[in-house]
Order: C-alpha cells, then structure tokens, then sequence
C-alpha cells in the first residue's frame, strides 16, 4: 500500500498499480468498445493513453501548499487587491471524466507579503489536474490561497464548458457554467467584492 491524498488533501491509502496494470485496463476498455487492440494503429494506444493520464491528473502528485512558500515582504506597503485574470482550466468532470474547459480569476488581499504571480495560475493547474467538480475546485483554489498566504481576503471565480454536458446527454454546446468564493474582506465588504466582479469584466483588447 502507498499513501496518497484525497481531492481534499486528506491522506489515503491506495493500493499500487503499475503501468502495466493500467496499459492492459485501456486494453480491456478498448475490448469493450469493440476495437482489436492488436491492430497496428492501437497497438502503442494504452501506453500513450496511460502517459496522457499521467499528465492530465499530474496534480495528486503535488503540494499546492509548498508551491506557495516562498514570498516576498518588499512592497513598500502594497495592501489593495492583487487580481490574476484569465488563467487557463483544463479539468476533468469526477463524474463521466469528460474534459472542463475554461478560465480562472484570482484575487487576494495581502496582509505583508505576496507571492510571486505564476505561483497563483500553478495553484489552479495543480487542482485542475485531479478528478473535480467545478464547484469543489473553486473553493480548494480560495481556501489553500487564503491559508497559504494568511490574506486579509481571496475570490475566485471559475466559466467553464462541461463536455460531459456539451457532447453528450443534454448535448447543450453554448452552455457555460460561472462559480464564484469569497474569503475574507470579498465576503464581508460589498465594495471589495463589487471592484473585483467590474475587474475581471473589463474586456481584452
């Protein structure tokens, strides 16, 4: 048995299962599907597939919180808003593990240090990579931003397409779904929160 953690960062147990393991189980979907794994277009499918995975749900693998240690007090004071727009999603639904596809807006308010801007766009890829639901990735980016970074306050606000909903069932292709979390001074000001909605309305050139 090995441990690993949880979408909630909770430690589990899991039991090892090798690539091979995992090569042969996309072997049997292929099966299923009705497809001969043996032909000379699939024959290399499960090892690429199984490395795909490796990528797309690397985010088991990582710490969000150790991405967030090192930063910085030289601002000379800086304690308004600090807002990143536009940071891309790519997800997977836990549900159908149908792909979700977007984009991210975070914003914190330091109380004496900030952190270096690429390290905001990382916390949201580390738990875009794992199995989610849009609603649980919102609040896990807001949480560990604002435990992390002891901030005064944290949103974070998530548009995304489902392809679980967009490519099959429903079948609605326009269809987008907007999250929303507030910690902090964006929950309990008003004007905190209604600056940083205008913010990341404000249109790309």
């Amino acid at each position: 048995m090995k441990l690993v953690k949880d979408t909630d960062n909770k430690i589990i147990e899991n039991s090892d299962v090798s690539d091979k393991e995992a090569e042969q189980a996309f072997r049997t979907i292929l099966t299923w599907l009705g497809e001969d794994p043996n032909r000379e277009g699939l024959l290399e499918t499960p090892k690429r597939v199984m490395k795909a995975y490796k990528e797309y749900f690397g985010g088991y693998k990582v710490d969000p919180n150790k991405i967030l240690d090192k930063t910085f007090g030289d601002v000379d004071g800086y304690d308004d808003m600090v807002i990143q727009k536009n940071i891309s999603v790519q997800s997977h639904c836990e549900h159908h593990m149908a792909p979700i596809i977007g984009k991210a807006h975070v914003a914190y308010i330091p109380k004496e240090r900030v952190v270096g801007l690429s390290k905001l766009a990382r916390v949201v890829e580390v738990f875009s990579k794992r199995l989610q639901t849009q609603e649980r990735l919102t609040m896990q980016v807001a949480k560990t931003l604002m435990e992390s970074l002891d901030a005064k306050g944290v949103a974070v606000t998530i548009d995304s397409t489902h392809q679980c909903m967009t490519m099959r069932g429903i079948k609605k292709e326009n269809a987008t779904t907007v999250t929303n979390y507030y910690l902090g001074q964006f929950k309990n000001d008003l004007s905190y929160q209604n600056r940083y909605l205008r913010f990341i309305s404000i249109p790309k050139d």
